[in-house]
């Protein structure tokens, strides 16, 4: 309690991110919203890390059949544009248009979770069904889940965005963007000890307290967070068509060219996602508790990159002059990540790994902020949705490629296919880096035109991310 009392007396402005609040978006409001950015965290955590060992190891699921499941949550990404479009034009007498789609979405990531551990219990075969009733129903799981954190995350960013003034929103991106990583971490730690003991109902336990809490945040999350305006959803209202809607943003403001950048630049830095771990311990000989610390490292980058941009965007910098930075310091790392090979430094290649962390922080921190700002006010949802289906959908498909890439090449070189010079495992793992470095300094070109001259900046509002000092302080 003594503790409890201590907290509450101090200044708001000695508040990691105190700065991101505003009048119409206080720091407590901010951080109750930033509450559904913890659960996408945690689904995705339990998705693609905790369900990824536990079906391949403890249930015995063949490998390839994981792989799809895990992947089945990205084929429902290209319609976040469609969810954004839609919470934009969305009719209710409620007068609701964001909350709604918060909701519906919560409503099937529970559903979802309450029924997967059945479904992989049938999938791993202790059942008399077919293999295909698991099958079939595991992956319906997934997709739903998948579906419910595409809607919330969509729909959530919108919110925030229509909540924030202009200036504070490289704050707010920072700080939603830093919830996600906390939510990631802190479930992975507490999934961790929950399974340390495994059985199947234990698994069911996780995965459906992971269910109630889940849209127990979400509902904190959105409570009297947008204020009812039945005017704009009045439901005899027109509603203009996805397709021309569509048509008029993508003729303002080089849209089809930040999105291409976008694009490219996530695909670029979502390739190695799952190769860095293997990497560490197949070529350079690093334990399984070392090559653990490097997504550790990975996330301490990533969060200082958003911090960075967001500090770099609010003292007058261009986004897309900051994203373009953060692909540049990516090919450096992966520059980095390369050489600990041949260097059989360890060191090296944690440095590289942080980087790789950093410039994606500052990248996906810039690009977000670039189309917050740039979006028409009525047409905020669809643009963000825009953003995060190009987004997601890039980067998953990177992740499988990547993947694939590695495995082929590196056949080939072991077999002697490729010559001496490259006979090893170390040449699948490079020629992936190498890609990656091409496709970050095609990211440069497609975002230079984009770029504001240096003399052309918008005026700073002299406010740093961390500890919020008086307005005016450097």
């Amino acid at each position: 309690m003594r503790i409890s009392r201590a907290w509450m007396k101090l200044s708001p402005d000695l508040l990691p991110f105190a700065d991101a609040a505003s009048e119409t978006l206080p720091l407590g409001r901010l951080l109750r919203l930033s509450l559904f950015q913890l659960s996408v965290g945690m689904v995705a955590v339990l998705l693609i890390g905790t369900l990824n060992r536990v079906m391949i190891v403890e249930l015995g699921v063949p490998t390839w059949l994981v792989a799809v499941m895990v992947s089945l949550p990205v084929v429902f990404a290209p319609f976040r544009a469609l969810i954004g479009f839609r919470s934009d034009q969305y009719k209710s007498v409620l007068g609701w248009r964001r909350v709604p789609y918060i909701w519906f979405g919560s409503v099937w990531i529970f559903g979802g979770l309450a029924m997967m551990p059945f479904a992989l219990i049938i999938l791993s075969g202790d059942t008399f069904a077919p293999p295909i009733v698991g099958q079939l129903a595991a992956g319906l799981s997934f997709l739903i889940v998948g579906a419910g954190m595409h809607t919330v995350q969509t729909a959530g960013l919108a919110l925030a965005t229509d909540l924030s003034p202009v200036e504070q929103q490289p704050r707010v991106v920072a700080l939603l963007s830093v919830a996600l990583l906390l939510g990631m971490l802190l479930s992975a730690l507490f999934f961790g000890a929950l399974l340390a003991n495994f059985s199947q109902l234990r698994l069911i336990q996780v995965i459906q307290g992971a269910a109630v809490l889940a849209i127990a945040l979400n509902l904190v999350a959105v409570w009297k967070q947008e204020v009812r305006n039945p005017q704009a959803t009045r439901p005899d209202r027109e509603r203009q068509p996805f397709q021309q809607a569509w048509e008029e943003l993508r003729r303002t403001d080089k849209w089809v060219r930040r999105l291409t950048a976008t694009g490219l630049g996530s695909f670029a830095f979502a390739m190695q996602d799952v190769l860095l771990e293997p990497y560490g311990g197949q070529i350079l000989g690093l334990s399984v508790s070392q090559t653990t610390l490097l997504t550790a490292g990975f996330a301490a980058g990533g969060i200082l990159g958003f911090i960075r941009a967001a500090n770099r965007i609010s003292a007058g910098s261009d986004a897309h002059r900051v994203a373009a930075l953060g692909a540049l310091c990516g090919a450096g790392a992966f520059a980095a990540v390369i050489a600990a090979a041949p260097a059989g430094s360890g060191l090296l290649f944690a440095a590289g790994t942080a980087a790789i962390g950093y410039g994606g922080g500052l990248f996906l921190h810039a690009t977000l902020t670039a189309c917050m700002r740039a979006a028409p006010p009525a047409q905020i949802g669809l643009a963000l949705g825009t953003w995060g289906a190009v987004q997601a959908t890039c980067a998953g498909g990177a992740v499988a490629i990547g993947g694939v890439l590695r495995d082929a090449i590196s056949g080939l070189a072991i077999r002697g296919a490729l010559g001496e010079a490259l006979a090893g495992p170390v040449t699948g793992y490079a020629l992936v880096y190498l890609i990656e470095i091409a496709l970050l300094f095609a990211t440069i070109v497609a975002m230079g035109p984009l770029v504001r001259p240096i003399g052309n900046v918008l005026q700073p509002d002299h406010v740093r991310i961390g500890l919020a000092g008086p307005r005016g302080a450097a």
